[in-house]
């Protein structure tokens, strides 16, 4: 056995932070989630930054491997330079067999240095989970050869010129890379640590699954959130986005109980997914040895505020779930303070006991994990493309809108306000909060150097040129 614990990372794609059942969710059924949740700590109010534009899980997963805070990436994330180490990269030069296998948003040349051994890797953003195009592991990192393309909507409507290997029939994308990270975990010999990144395309749509996870869920028996409504209070600009589509206008009961029905199905098959991998960990011996992250690359509406996607700065979007599990870890912990997944790089540096690249931006969470009082982070910024800013402290969430020729603004008390139904952007009141919040989230715009990028540029000189914060609380007051 290595003197370094291995590392198994499980990541899973538009899943809510509040989809779990030992934190709390009735319904939805996680006993392999939950198990992972009893033995280790779980970060209750983990977030993203949110995302230039609607990939919000491209941005997300280059954050997620660099450690670096979202206007520090190449881009959008859809490439990441060589002066960005990524984690995989480090953990090699530790000693670490570094193994990937599923989704891969970040282009195919991070992919290769990230990663010694892998397979079944779909370069893109989603698939029919039945049809999956995947490409073999190939260890000169070449996936462009001339091979049958696939359409990349992310690439300004081009083909993506990237080798599709086979294309899987009938098989779920969810059980495919589970059993490939089987087959890794069987056949690795003992002795040399391993680093396993399991990259689910679940529960992102489309929401299919084999069907005794389906009949799980009735969707008559569904309770609609609390925030449902038909429509969305305002147009920012998101209406006709995919994610948004994927339900007609206005939504109906019905319509989002079944989403949300099918969604959960997604997330259960996915959880006996997670099973199957602990337990080859457990037939190697190696369960007490192995650190293990179950995390999320963003949150989705799926029928709250009468939204579908992730694009927003809606708690059920900019949150989402992470668990540490293993050595190091204190079992049943609960963390309610604020993480960002950006921070998950430097805890494993640190749990691990390496040294973390000077690249890297994240915070180490092992304060939190040792003390669940501890706090690395008082306060989050989030940016959503040139049309959404935000900030939240330990109460409060101030957003700004900017879109077209109209701004808005919402004030929500996260506190006395969970489900975030009242806005109280006109209680005057809560004026001076509305200030400072907006103090900080301009000055946060500038230590994040979001201002000088294209997409702060566009909002900040829109809002602005709109009237700036006293147009926005007269448009919210009507």
């Amino acid at each position: 056995m290595s003197d370094r614990p291995n590392i198994v990372f499980l990541f899973t794609d538009d899943q809510r932070f509040d989809t779990i059942g030992a934190l709390g969710h009735p319904v939805v059924k996680t006993p392999n989630i939950d198990a992972l949740v009893e033995r280790g700590a779980s970060f209750t109010h983990a977030h993203i930054p949110s995302g230039q534009h609607g990939a919000i899980c491209m941005p997300s997963r280059a954050m997620l491997h660099t450690g670096r805070t979202l206007f520090h990436l190449h881009g959008a994330g859809e490439s990441i330079p060589s002066e960005h180490t990524l984690l995989g990269e480090t953990l090699q030069k530790a000693g670490y067999a570094a193994f990937g296998t599923g989704k891969w948003h970040n282009g195919h040349e991070a992919y290769a240095r990230s990663f010694t051994a892998g397979g079944e890797v779909m370069f893109g953003g989603m698939a029919d989970h039945w049809n999956v195009p995947m490409c073999d592991w190939d260890p000169t990192g070449r996936y462009d050869v001339d091979r049958p393309f696939i359409h990349d909507p992310m690439a300004s409507n081009r083909v993506s010129r990237r080798r599709v290997d086979h294309i899987h029939f009938g098989r779920h994308s969810t059980d495919i890379v589970a059993d490939h990270t089987v087959s890794f975990l069987r056949d690795h010999p003992r002795g040399e640590p391993f680093f396993t990144y399991t990259s689910f395309l679940a529960p992102h749509d489309p929401r299919t699954m084999p069907e005794r996870y389906r009949a799980m869920y009735d969707p008559e028996s569904i309770e609609l959130p609390a925030s449902f409504v038909p429509e969305h209070a305002f147009d920012f600009g998101v209406r006709s986005i995919r994610d948004e589509v994927l339900a007609p206008y206005p939504r109906t009961e019905a319509e989002v109980r079944t989403h949300i029905a099918e969604y959960y199905a997604m997330i259960t098959h996915l959880d006996d997914a997670v099973g199957r991998i602990v337990d080859a960990v457990r037939a190697r011996g190696e369960l007490d040895n192995t650190v293990f992250v179950f995390a999320g690359d963003n949150g989705l509406a799926c029928g709250h505020h009468g939204l579908m996607g992730k694009q927003s700065h809606y708690e059920h979007s900019i949150r989402v779930p992470l668990v540490f599990a293993g050595p190091g870890v204190p079992a049943g912990a609960r963390v309610d303070g604020y993480a960002y997944l950006l921070d998950i790089y430097p805890t494993l540096c640190d749990l691990v006991g390496i040294d973390t690249p000077t690249s890297v931006e994240g915070r180490s969470l092992v304060p939190m994990i040792a003390d669940p009082a501890a706090r690395v982070r008082d306060e989050l910024y989030f940016a959503y493309a040139d049309q959404i800013r935000s900030v939240k402290d330990d109460r409060y969430k101030l957003s700004l809108y900017a879109y077209n020729d109209a701004n808005y603004a919402q004030l929500f008390d996260l506190r006395d306000d969970p489900d975030e139904l009242v806005n109280l952007i006109g209680d005057g009141e809560r004026r001076p909060i509305v200030e400072r919040l907006f103090g900080r989230v301009s000055e946060l715009a500038v230590e994040w150097d979001d201002r000088p990028s294209r997409w702060g540029t566009a909002f900040w000189g829109r809002f602005d040129a709109n009237g700036g914060l006293p147009a926005a609380l007269g448009r919210m007051r009507r």
